[in-house]
């Protein structure tokens, strides 16, 4: 199983969609308090309204006590604009946990150096003007990578290999 955390979101539809992915995928999230938004708000609930009942959803009142929980990730990478390896680069394994800071700043400074330098990654980007991805995008690619490399619950015909190309239809 893959860990989403998200520490400190703060925008209700960004948690409600890797909310919703998280419970397709049968990905554990994580919820670092404080969050930006009730649980009950109206949004979050638009967002995963009807996958929220599914979902394997854990709440931390701080990072202290998501670290000292039995139910955390084995291993952490946090996805971040300061990364020097690309995310295509690490070798995830079951019970690895995907930590994402929140949506205006990102993942403080202590939690970078917490987390150490070769387990900070980011997902490139074309585009280097741009400060980054939204957080639920960012979250998605760097799960179904994750999950394309240790193998995704239930098959669903995801291979970390493709043998050959796809070839277009004869006659097109």
């Amino acid at each position: 199983m893959i860990h989403i955390v998200l520490f400190q979101p703060e925008i209700p539809q960004n948690t409600g969609n890797v909310g919703r992915m998280c419970a397709i995928t049968r990905c554990r999230l994580h919820l670092i308090h404080p969050l930006g938004f009730t649980i009950t708000d109206r949004h979050l609930r638009r967002a995963g309204m009807d996958y929220w009942y599914e979902l394997d959803v854990h709440h931390h009142r701080n990072w202290e006590e998501f670290q000292a929980s039995p139910l955390r990730p084995q291993r952490l990478w946090l996805l971040t604009t300061k990364g020097a390896r690309s995310f295509w680069e690490a070798r995830y394994a079951d019970g690895d946990g995907l930590v994402f800071g929140n949506e205006s700043s990102g993942a403080p400074d202590w939690l970078h150096a917490q987390i150490g330098l070769d387990s900070r990654i980011t997902i490139p980007h074309a585009n280097t003007e741009l400060r980054s991805l939204n957080l639920s995008t960012a979250a998605g690619i760097a799960t179904f990578e994750a999950l394309r490399q240790v193998g995704y619950p239930g098959g669903g015909g995801v291979s970390a290999q493709v043998d050959s190309p796809v070839q277009p239809p004869r006659g097109s």
